[in-house]
């Protein structure tokens, strides 16, 4: 008797790659977006191999532009702290 297994559909990243392309890193993100679009039409056509890795690497480009837009955000907190804190004491050591 011919049993037909079903694996479950792979997760997509795709809201998650939106939502870093919008608000972290624009390259990474429409490469996430870009693998993620491709998860649910492999997985469809039959293609579950394909669809794993489509998954892993939205997955994997979500995740790197995530950190790297976090990376941007603490350096240019720590640039605005520098340039704030020299200009205030080159401000005083002029009075």
């Amino acid at each position: 008797m011919d049993q037909i297994t079903t694996a479950p559909r792979p997760k997509n990243w795709l809201v998650e790659s939106i939502l870093v392309t919008l608000f972290c890193c624009l390259p990474f993100g429409i490469v996430g977006i870009i693998n993620a679009a491709n998860v649910n039409t492999k997985f469809d056509g039959g293609d579950i191999d394909g669809a794993l890795r489509a998954s892993a690497e939205a997955g994997k480009w979500t995740k790197i532009g995530f950190w790297i837009g976090i990376a941007a955000v603490v350096l240019y907190v720590v640039l605005v702290v520098v340039l704030g804190a020299g200009a205030i004491l080159g401000a005083s050591a002029l009075e």
